[in-house]
């Protein structure tokens, strides 16, 4: 099978550009200008330059988090700046931040309840998972399963993403701590914890992304073992299933698009499977090897249609895929679908 190489937009937070395709030269010379047009077949994609627009001087520090998008088509994105949320309409002009008590969220979802859609995260820096409104009004919050005896104090708990199954059991992975996976009810009682360190079935290393995986019918957990190189599955129970893709540059989220997932890989890369997890594309793939996985690449050294360090990513109602880079000036890219899209989940 042909492998398509795609790229993506490099954007530079706090210019704003009118034209999203020829904008003229930016004071610092550091905004990207053009747009790119690359890939083949269904996984073809352009860049979409200048995309986020925001006010003059305005800066949200490092991304360091998730991207999810809302029915009503606006992206929000985690920073570990002041501002917390971003909030971009779909246009990309920046609509609103919300949230800046949770700055520091490692993961974002959105999720649709009774009609009303709320937002989960895993707030590394809070040590504690969240549920907000759309609006950054928190609904609870749940801290560290001390029951499950893993922790000396509540402040070891480094949480890193969290799931939400259909019947409301919440799965809690602490990558940055023991690399356990802890499941609660849906009264958000702990009820038990999986996974753990190591390399074989069952086990993992640095357990960073979590998403439910319905692709084959039946609902697993899909969870980016992102020190082994490896996407595993689980099911709701916490008992291994089956490795799902291997060899990957450290994979840290992952999103749906029809019977497609795309993997955000912390080195300088995202890469797109097929309904049986078969590489299909790689987008933005970095060669500097020295970019990837760094959090200090600086503005004037990011190339467009090039990644850094992917982290969150998220695909819209349209097929366009939009990325973060784990980086300290922060940087968001949105890749627009050329061909006739899947329908993402």
């Amino acid at each position: 099978m042909r492998i398509v190489v795609s790229c993506a937009l490099s954007l530079l937070f706090g210019h704003h550009h009118d034209d999203a395709f020829e904008l003229p030269p930016p004071r610092d010379a550091l905004a990207v200008t053009a747009r790119i047009v690359v890939g083949a077949a269904d996984w073809t994609f352009e860049s979409v330059p200048g995309w986020a627009k925001l006010p003059e001087g305005k800066v949200y520090g490092p991304t360091h988090g998730g991207v999810a998008i809302a029915k009503s088509g606006e992206i929000y994105t985690t920073t570990d700046g002041a501002e917390g949320i971003a909030v971009f309409a779909p246009d990309g002009k920046l609509a609103r931040t919300i949230a800046k008590d949770y700055s520091g969220c490692h993961s974002l979802l959105v999720r649709e309840e009774s009609g009303e859609e709320f937002l989960y995260a895993a707030h590394l820096a809070g040590h504690q998972v969240v549920k907000l409104r759309l609006d950054g009004a928190l609904v609870w919050k749940l801290g560290c399963p001390m029951e499950s005896k893993a922790y000396a104090k509540p402040e070891d708990f480094q949480p890193t993403a969290v799931a939400v199954a259909p019947d409301g059991r919440l799965f809690v992975a602490d990558g940055y701590a023991t690399s356990l996976i802890h499941v609660f009810d849906a009264e958000r009682k702990w009820v038990k914890s999986f996974a753990g360190d190591g390399t074989g079935d069952g086990k993992v290393k640095t357990c960073h992304g979590l998403a439910i995986d319905v692709r084959a019918g039946t609902p697993l957990l899909l969870v980016c073992d992102r020190e082994n190189r490896r996407l595993v599955h689980f099911d709701l129970d916490g008992k291994f299933v089956a490795t799902l893709a291997t060899g990957l540059r450290r994979p840290c989220s992952v999103a749906f698009a029809g019977d497609h997932v795309a993997v955000a890989e912390l080195e300088g890369r995202v890469t797109l499977l097929d309904g049986k997890n078969k590489e299909v594309a790689h987008l933005g793939d970095n060669p500097d090897e020295t970019q990837r996985a760094n959090f200090g690449v600086p503005p004037a050294s990011w190339k467009e249609g090039v990644f850094t360090a992917p982290h969150g990513l998220a695909f819209d109602r349209d097929g366009a895929l939009y990325v973060q880079d784990w980086n300290q000036s922060g940087r968001l890219s949105k890749l627009r679908r050329v061909r006739e899209p899947a329908t993402p989940r």
